[in-house]
């Protein structure tokens, strides 16, 4: 079982409602304007930048404003992105260091069995074993290796839970809960 790509650095403030799902993901930052014709440099946060092409809309910085991208390029790691409501450096220059955003609705479905991270937080984590509700699931740190899940705890504590195929048994995005198999050494204290 895999928790699929992350699309959004989940642990940020998107300005999206703190309940349930959100209503906007990060899929990159803002940081300068490049060149003369309102071009700027965006860091890609997302799994699929294909899908950030001309025509698109995108939502930009804490009001999510409205932009419409013009043209995308890449330009070493990251991309250069106009929007066709500004034309020139300095009128775009008002979004340096902004987030830049897409609709969850817009966002491509993933296959079954995969979730995408933004879904897991506040699930309840229920240990399988016998049926003792855990904690939810507060945020997610990327450790490279594989995901670290942190579970607050009934009573206000912290259990961090890999997310490895002997722990994370089943995900049911639709139940709100997770149920789970605590390795040695990763029961909580009593």
């Amino acid at each position: 079982m895999t928790l699929g790509q992350a699309v959004l650095s989940y642990n940020q403030n998107t300005g999206s409602p703190s309940f349930g799902e959100p209503v906007f993901l990060a899929v990159g930052k803002l940081r300068r304007p490049h060149g003369v014709r309102g071009e700027m440099i965006m860091s890609v946060w997302t799994d699929y930048p294909e899908r950030l092409l001309p025509g698109v809309k995108i939502y930009v910085g804490d009001t999510h404003e409205t932009l419409t991208i013009k043209s995308v390029r890449w330009h070493r790691q990251d991309i250069l992105i106009a929007f066709d409501e500004y034309a020139d450096r300095d009128q775009v220059g008002v979004f340096r260091n902004h987030l830049a955003y897409v609709r969850t609705d817009d966002i491509p479905s993933l296959p079954d069995g995969e979730f995408y991270l933004y879904q897991l937080v506040g699930l309840r984590v229920i240990r399988d074993d016998d049926d003792v509700l855990l904690g939810t699931i507060e945020e997610i740190i990327e450790t490279g290796a594989n995901e670290v899940l942190v579970v607050r705890t009934e009573d206000g504590g912290e259990l961090l839970l890999p997310d490895i195929p002997s722990v994370v048994l089943h995900i049911d995005v639709q139940q709100g809960e997770m149920r789970v198999h605590l390795l040695p050494g990763l029961m909580p204290a009593d």
